[in-house]
């Protein structure tokens, strides 16, 4: 059975974790397809917006511990490759040029809810659970750390990783690791029409904003406000640029 589903539909590229029997754990397998999967979204032209869900009733319930039982006493090589295949999926997509809306049912959990941090945008419903168990099992989630200490406040994330605790989707809300929050019973028409409505926007005016929001991410004041006054000009040599403003007059 194929781990990872992708196809494109209305320039929405939908990729699928699809190991509902396993509550979609990840395995090298699962993590090469998404990687995969977010490579051919990211060189599609048609491809305006990615969503990323999961098969069944959890979005991720993580690392496949089964995985790591057989391998408790492997090496050290093999096991830097792994976490560099996992390490390397969350940079495919920070570095994507599409927005990734994440849709979060079920759980979301260690390298699951990793994903789900990596993604630009977070919808979940209101049963979904977020958590990184990790140090249950004396485990660290340390591939996501730098990406967690930048949705949440310092003591928020470090409560994260060190209860171990899963909170529920209103408290990952409140923590800022989700945008939004919708029940089951709408939840599949509410990010239908959410990620409908990215879609609708300009790419060109999309691709940039991502891109640059990201690359200011280590930048100073000063530096940042140039980055930005240099896309600011080059917005504006665009053809969504040029079709917007003379929309805009023939409306008003």
């Amino acid at each position: 059975m194929t781990k990872t589903f992708y196809r494109v539909e209305q320039g929405i590229a939908r990729i699928v974790l699809n190991r509902p029997e396993r509550r979609n754990a990840l395995d090298q397998e699962l993590l090469t397809g998404l990687r995969d999967a977010l490579r051919e979204s990211a060189s599609d032209v048609n491809v305006r917006v990615v969503l990323v869900t999961g098969a069944g009733k959890d979005f991720c319930s993580g690392m496949d511990l089964r995985v790591f039982a057989d391998d408790a006493v492997g090496d050290l090589g093999r096991f830097q490759a792994e976490a560099r295949n996992m390490a390397g999926v969350l940079l495919d997509m920070r570095r994507h040029p599409r927005p990734i809306v994440a849709a979060v049912q079920g759980r979301a959990l260690g390298g699951g809810c990793g994903i789900a941090t990596a993604a630009d945008m977070v919808l979940a419903t209101d049963s979904a659970q977020f958590g990184y168990p990790e140090i249950a099992i004396g485990f660290v989630p340390a591939i996501v750390m730098a990406l967690l200490r930048r949705s949440v406040s310092e003591k928020r994330a470090f409560e994260l990783i060190t209860s171990g605790e899963a909170i529920s989707a209103r408290a990952a809300l409140e923590f800022g690791m989700i945008n939004r929050v919708f029940s089951a019973e709408t939840f599949e028409r509410e990010v239908e029409a959410f990620v409908a409505n990215l879609a609708a926007k300009s790419v060109s005016a999309l691709t940039m904003s991502k891109e640059l929001f990201y690359r200011t991410d280590m930048m100073q004041f000063a530096a940042a406000a140039e980055a930005g006054a240099g896309v600011n000009a080059l917005a504006r040599t665009t053809e969504d640029f040029k079709r917007g403003v003379e929309k805009f007059f023939k409306k008003s």
